[in-house]
């Protein structure tokens, strides 16, 4: 028998008001007291006592992509009475994409403490997140991953498209094609300008397959939504009945206890790494399903996702791999439609928050209809998933390109190395007429890795060196330690592992380096020879990154590599903590 001293500070059995009681030295003054206070806000004794879920609340007035927040509370809480429980909302920390310095992926890891924290700090028998922008979904699953709590995915949903002089366009991938085109003498200030109003045509998430919308379908092919979850956009009557039903189930899985454990297991992960590569999804997702595995102790295997990408087509005709929105995904029949198609590949016994299994639930939708926007089986958008994974000398812990996104003609590519030391070497030279590079050149960026940076921001997106893009060069194979959107296209690649601030082979690349990419043998290759890099690396020794104080200290003293997710070594689950990162 455990001694009372190992023993929980409450019983298991505690629920509703009763969970977590403040520590005052006496159970029953503190569940008194805390009565007392929340009464002051005009509950009864007869609310009190239905089961409490907890609704995370991420409004902030610097992120619109939470802006339909408070009519998705208000519906959830509505879900939740209906079903008999008692709705309480709480906020969080809320990160959005393009106000977080230096990048919202920095960020990331605190804003999954604070999620973790307050679900335990504060009494509920379960907890609806609400998130959407690229790093809230992954954060908010990666804290309830580690809370424990019986948990649901409430997205906000994606934006509507615009229209800029009769051409449809939407955020993001449109945003990069204009800017391209600016920086290429394309089009004038006028010209962008005027773009620039029609990009986000409402609140929302971005409307074509960046992270926000992987991470959207990702949450439910991992059985983390209500059925049909991810697609409706945010402003729509869909979005808000999604939100409904979610704080309906979210009381089933209270008085169930379903906990997230029996939904995040290994085959749940698989299904999910099946679906990012048929929906031609984010590069970044891999790094997030990655660190949302570390928590309950399981790890995304990087050769079995290549395996699978070489069995799983890109079935979604959808932006920058395609040509639709996630509006045209939505109307077309949403993640539903691609799972029908996906069946035979998926683990069909994966729990969902539902209560039934992702097989039962596949039934459950239906036979489906005909629509343009998920392809058959037989008839891909792309023969193989979406990206794929690259090793060699370069990238030993391995390296992701988005295949799918990328120049066929580059794919078997070899060149002389561009190189940039830093994002700020990047910024001074790139658009250089003196800069020597050619459109056979391969550009390398070091220094922005996980630690590197730090935070590993979206900066692997290159430009084209502005005397090229004149020149109508469209793209070139690019090279680093650090992401680049979703919404991004590109022979690009990224995750470079180990990153060159940690002391990998990326810091030796000079200027002028033959560089080798073998898409095909899933391969990048720095042809130098070994004993060369000894001495590249005895000459120039490697110091880990260092802060005086607070979070950047936290950061830097404990972010792992790509390959782990990027997360704090110390938040692994412990099965997976004291072992050493892959080769």
């Amino acid at each position: 028998m455990a001694d009372k001293k190992d023993a929980p500070h409450h019983p298991a059995e505690a629920t509703g008001m009763t969970r977590g009681l403040t520590s005052y030295g006496d159970q029953g003054f503190s569940l008194f007291l805390r009565k007392a206070f929340i009464k002051g806000a005009g509950y009864t004794d007869e609310a009190l006592e239905r089961p409490v879920i907890g609704i995370v609340n991420t409004g902030s007035g610097y992120n619109a992509c939470h802006a339909n927040m408070p009519q998705l509370i208000e519906a959830v809480k509505r879900g939740v009475m209906l079903a008999g429980g008692l709705p309480i909302d709480f906020p969080t920390i809320s990160i959005h994409e393009s106000f977080a310095s230096p990048t919202s992926m920095y960020l990331r890891n605190l804003m999954s403490m604070d999620t973790e924290e307050m679900i335990r700090a504060q009494p509920m028998d379960a907890v609806v997140l609400i998130g959407g922008c690229d790093k809230t979904v992954p954060a908010q699953l990666m804290g309830a991953a580690s809370a424990g709590l019986p948990a649901i995915q409430l997205v906000t949903g994606a934006m509507l498209t615009g229209s800029h002089r009769g051409e449809r366009v939407g955020a993001c991938t449109d945003c990069r094609r204009y800017w391209a085109r600016f920086r290429a003498n394309e089009i004038d200030q006028d010209e962008i300008d005027d773009v620039n109003n029609q990009l986000v045509a409402s609140v929302g998430t971005c409307s074509v397959m960046g992270t926000a919308s992987t991470m959207a379908c990702i949450a439910e092919a991992l059985g983390m939504t209500v059925p049909g979850g991810a697609s409706p956009p945010a402003v729509t009557a869909d979005r808000i009945r999604v939100a409904e039903q979610t704080g309906t189930t979210a009381v089933k899985l209270a008085k169930s206890r379903l906990g997230i454990d029996r939904i995040l297991t290994p085959h749940a992960f698989e299904n999910a790494m099946r679906v990012l590569l048929a929906i031609g999804g984010s590069t970044n997702a891999i790094v997030h399903l990655s660190a949302i595995a570390g928590r309950v102790g399981h790890k995304i295997d990087l050769d079995t996702l290549d395996r699978m990408g070489k069995e799983t087509p890109v079935l979604l005709d959808l932006k920058p791999t395609g040509q639709h929105y996630m509006e045209d995904f939505h109307h077309a029949g949403g993640v539903a439609t691609l799972l029908r198609e996906l069946k035979p590949l998926l683990h069909l016994d994966a729990m969902t928050v539902s209560g039934l299994t992702l097989g039962e639930q596949i039934e459950a939708s239906g036979p489906g209809f005909a629509q343009t926007v998920v392809r058959a089986f037989s008839q891909p958008v792309y023969p193989q998933g979406g990206l794929a994974v690259l090793r060699g000398n370069l990238a030993p812990g391995g390296a992701i390109i988005k295949q799918s996104a990328a120049d066929a003609r580059l794919m078997e590519h070899e060149g002389r190395a561009v190189v940039f030391e830093t994002v700020e070497d990047l910024m001074q030279r790139i658009d250089d007429e003196a800069l020597d590079v050619n459109a056979d050149d391969v550009l390398v960026l070091k220094n922005i890795g996980p630690l590197g940076a730090p935070g590993m921001p979206e900066a692997g997106y290159l430009p084209i060196p502005r005397k090229l893009a004149r020149a109508g060069v469209k793209d070139m194979v690019r090279i680093s330690d650090g992401r680049m959107s979703g919404t991004a296209f590109g022979t690009i690649v990224l995750h470079v592992t180990p990153e060159a601030a940690a002391g990998g082979t990326l810091a030796y690349v000079r200027n002028g380096d033959r560089i080798r990419l073998s898409v095909r043998n899933r391969e990048v290759t720095l042809l130098v020879s070994d004993d060369e890099l000894q001495q590249r690396a005895a000459q120039t020794p490697i110091a880990r990154p260092t802060a005086e104080r607070g979070y950047r200290k936290l950061f830097l003293q404990s972010v792992t590599q790509a390959d782990e997710g990027v997360d704090f070594d110390f938040l692994r689950a412990a099965s997976l903590q004291n072992k050493p990162p892959s080769a």
